[in-house]
């Protein structure tokens, strides 16, 4: 009698398009400014939601398959809205995190980025008073940016997971600073203090990667 035909070996199970990263910093390493709590539920839950349901959407759509995040937004106005509020939501969250580091740790300006800033605002306070206001007067959810447009910095504000890189941005530019100013970024400390928020949130605004970011955007293509 033959042997039995093995079983035949699982599935290797699908691989998702895309996925979280884990924080570069443990959840309570921006204390005092954020919370760990807030950490933890932001980064666990809200960024984890978006990274889900634009999975989701990618499966359920073969023209999404195999395109970067980058290009995903670059041609969002053609696509329904749950692709637009989870890819915003995923690459905004993304760089989010980077743009963030414990006090202390964020470094400062370059000498090229606070030359530029000085430039196009006057100085390095006049642009965080600017910043500042766009967080705040950003009715709703929504982002505080610093882009740079390919000849100067501007600061600007979007609604909801929107960003600089969408086809259909109003301002677009290769962001170098953001700012997340949903209430779930800052509400169990803060409560309806967007303002606090936005003034504490310069303590671990991680300079060292805006620096990189201008770098890389100023030299694009040179």
């Amino acid at each position: 009698m033959a042997a039995p035909a093995p079983a035949p070996a699982p599935a290797p199970a699908a691989t998702e398009a895309f996925s979280l990263a884990p924080l570069p910093y443990a959840y309570e390493a921006l204390e005092p400014v954020i919370d760990a709590e807030t950490m933890r539920i932001h980064h666990g839950k809200h960024h984890q939601a978006y990274v889900n349901n634009l999975n989701a959407a990618v499966k359920a759509s073969p023209a999404l398959q195999g395109k970067s995040l980058e290009a995903i937004l670059a041609d969002v106005q053609n696509q329904p809205p749950v692709v637009r509020n989870n890819a915003g939501g995923h690459y905004n969250h993304t760089l989010f995190w980077t743009l963030m580091a414990p006090p202390g740790a964020g470094g400062k300006p370059s000498a090229a980025l606070a030359d530029r800033i000085r430039k196009d605002f006057g100085s390095i306070d006049a642009f965080k008073a600017a910043f500042q206001t766009a967080g705040v007067q950003r009715f709703g959810s929504g982002w505080a940016w610093l882009v740079w447009t390919g000849d100067h910095l501007v600061v600007i504000s979007t609604p909801y997971q929107d960003n600089p890189l969408m086809g259909d941005a109003p301002v677009k530019g290769a962001p170098i600073i953001a700012n997340d100013v949903w209430e779930h970024a800052y509400y169990l400390k803060y409560q309806n203090n967007r303002a606090g928020y936005l003034s504490g949130w310069w303590g671990v605004l991680n300079w060292n990667e805006a620096n990189r970011l201008f770098e890389t955007a100023t030299h694009k293509g040179k």
